[in-house]
């Protein structure tokens, strides 16, 4: 977007991501392709849960963004100039106490990454070309 008054240039990118589905493949009695996909967001969240404990030790230099789509894709929107936002669904149900508990411990996982101070990215002037760099905006913490 173009600001009028000041030609300054914003660009946004928004990922909405559902890991519904998440649960212990044990307590499911899930097979065949509910099995498959079960194994592949169980995957995709324990990798996600990788790059949050990396990007949770600033020093540790190599976060491990390549290990699965899902973090390779959300790669630019884990960063300074990134705002993330993330929700959690918990069962009320005593008999989904052990994975409401899961949920809440990775949010609060999340919720103790700093990505980086708030800062504004995009460039100023008018006529100049619009950026199509992916990830720019507004910045936040978890």
């Amino acid at each position: 977007a173009v600001n009028r008054t000041t030609g300054a240039i914003t660009n946004g990118k928004l990922n909405l991501i559902d890991l519904a589905g998440s649960e212990r493949l044990k307590s499911t009695n899930a097979s065949g392709t509910r099995l498959k996909e079960a194994q592949n967001i169980n995957k995709s969240l324990s990798s996600l849960g990788d790059v949050v404990a990396a990007l949770g030790q600033p020093g540790k230099g190599h976060v491990p963004y390549r290990n699965s789509k899902l973090t390779f894709l959300l790669q630019d929107s884990l960063t300074a100039n990134a705002r993330v936002l993330m929700f959690v669904c918990c069962s009320p149900a005593t008999a989904s106490a052990s994975e409401s508990t899961c949920s809440l411990t990775f949010a609060g996982r999340c919720r103790a990454v700093q990505l980086g101070k708030a800062k504004k990215s995009g460039s100023s002037g008018k006529g100049k070309k619009k950026s199509s760099s992916p990830g720019s905006g507004s910045a936040s913490e978890w």
